[in-house]
């Protein structure tokens, strides 16, 4: 019997193009489960081949528990004075099964699989110099859930129906093109994959159409898209004597389109590249006319106002506009008429004249004339040189001193009264050594409480305030330090 397995492994060897050591293992858990019918319960089995003579040896494998951890006997065994220490494994010795028919059975179910895996494996390493890329195939099988699509040199990949462009249909022996992936399946490895349904698939084609593109004098810098329906695509020159949307769109439009063809007539806008978000939404939403916009970096939203006859165009057919605007812009939009917008940003300024008036002990005279000047919250004046503040008109430096110092008392005041949820001091003030200054400026930069500092790492500290990564370190250990208290 012995001779059998090592005639086995090296068979399969030679056949598949597997090392003798997988078909080796897949033997082994042939035989470990064979074993396991044995036993009533569950129970774990190794079985142990010499892949010199074939001969095997088969263990009953414990780990060994405390008793508090001990759930299952099957598997587990509790310390004690005569076994090893916790997490170690007993063996003991069992009885072999034979190489016979139903473990020869199950070892090729085994190797089979095993076999696949592998030639996915390769598979996918062939190529993974290409994933992302634009591929060509062919239909090879369709089913409810999928379509088997033949890349060439033996090679197939999935196409999920949900990568598809909805109303898409393929039959057995179509040609089609897509955008090549790769995907982890539970228990098969590394699968080949394909989308059409993704944004790359559109800057994949404007590579072929567009010879700029390719040659890189035009770069895409962001793609939204809706498949099947609109995509919109912001493309930035790198030569100033080209231009982009033009390059893009072709002689009489044929560049885009024979992609907007290929993607089932899909529309597609093509927009100019912009660093500054403002710009790059007008640009985006052009026609569209806007009125005005309200950046909010804090929060990374963007409220754009419009007339009240192009709101709905803004908006575009259940918000698809602003949706894929506010993609390729990263921020969050809310498109909102003129007349809304004029409200929203009086009672905004009202909000604000309040609590300058308020925490800053100042007549609404002066709010307005703070706000209008663009210091239009608490923390841009305290962070303001002197210089700032009296270069507004009727401002000299000793109340722009003032009232830097007033904002700065008000933050501070305001960060010390922050406590942690379980009702023990947890301002910032708390942690042993910390200054009144440094306080501040940690509460400027969003950390407002000893939790807060507590769960920064080295990295993110000095990133957030000018400190030494010596000094980042121990700050948070003293901010630390309460976790191991008693």
């Amino acid at each position: 019997m012995q001779n059998e397995i090592l005639l086995v492994a090296e068979a399969v060897s030679g056949e598949k193009g597997l090392p003798q050591e997988a078909i080796f293992e897949a033997i082994e858990q042939a035989l470990a489960t064979a074993t396991k019918k044995r036993y009533q319960e569950s129970t774990n089995i190794e079985v142990v081949i010499d892949p010199q003579t074939g001969d095997y040896e088969t263990f009953r494998v414990w780990e060994v528990v405390t008793d508090e951890e001990f759930e299952d006997p099957g598997f587990q065994i509790i310390q004690n004075d005569e076994n090893n220490e916790i997490g170690s494994l007993i063996k003991e010795k069992v009885d072999n099964v034979e190489f016979g028919r139903i473990a020869a059975q199950a070892a090729k179910q085994v190797i089979v699989q095993k076999v696949r895996e592998a030639e996915r494996a390769q598979v996918v390493e062939k190529y993974r110099t290409v994933l992302g890329e634009l591929v060509n195939g062919t239909v090879k099988k369709v089913t409810r859930e999928f379509l088997i699509v033949d890349l060439g040199d033996g090679a197939e990949a999935i196409l999920s129906r949900n990568e598809l462009i909805p109303g898409e249909v393929f039959r057995i022996g179509d040609r089609l093109r897509a955008v090549l992936q790769e995907e982890e399946r539970e228990n098969r490895g590394p699968q080949l994959a394909l989308s059409r349904k993704c944004p790359e698939m559109v800057s994949e084609l404007f590579k072929l159409e567009v010879p700029e593109i390719s040659e890189q004098v035009i770069e895409i810098k962001a793609v939204a898209r809706d498949p099947g329906s609109r995509t919109k695509i912001a493309v930035k020159t790198n030569d100033n004597r080209i231009d982009p949307v033009g390059a893009c769109v072709g002689m009489r439009g044929s560049r885009v389109q024979a992609v907007s063809n290929e993607l089932g007539n899909e529309r597609l806008d093509i927009v100019i590249w912009d660093d500054d978000p403002a710009q790059l939404l007008i640009n985006s939403m052009g026609p569209i006319e806007i009125t005005s916009i309200v950046l909010d970096e804090v929060k990374g939203s963007m409220d754009v106002a419009v007339t009240q006859d192009t709101l709905a165009q803004a908006i575009g057919k259940s918000g698809q506009n602003v949706r894929l605007s506010s993609q390729i812009t990263g921020w969050k939009l809310n498109v909102l008429d003129q007349a809304t917008a004029d409200e929203q940003s009086q009672e905004q300024a009202e909000g604000i004249s309040n609590i300058l008036i308020e925490k800053l002990d100042v007549d609404a005279d002066l709010a307005e004339t703070l706000i209008s000047n663009g210091f239009n919250s608490l923390e841009s004046i305290s962070s303001s040189p002197v210089e700032g503040l009296s270069s507004i008109e009727g401002f000299d430096d000793d109340i722009s001193n003032l009232l830097i110092n007033r904002a700065k008392e008000v933050l501070i005041t305001m960060a010390m009264e922050v406590s942690t949820d379980d009702g023990e001091s947890g301002d910032l003030m708390s942690v042993e050594g910390m200054e009144m200054t440094l306080a501040l400026e940690l509460s400027q930069k969003g950390i407002n409480d000893r939790e807060e500092l507590a769960e920064q790492s080295i990295e993110e500290l000095i990133n957030i305030i000018n400190i030494s990564e010596e000094d980042a370190g121990d700050l948070i250990m003293r901010a630390r330090a309460h976790w191991f208290e008693d």
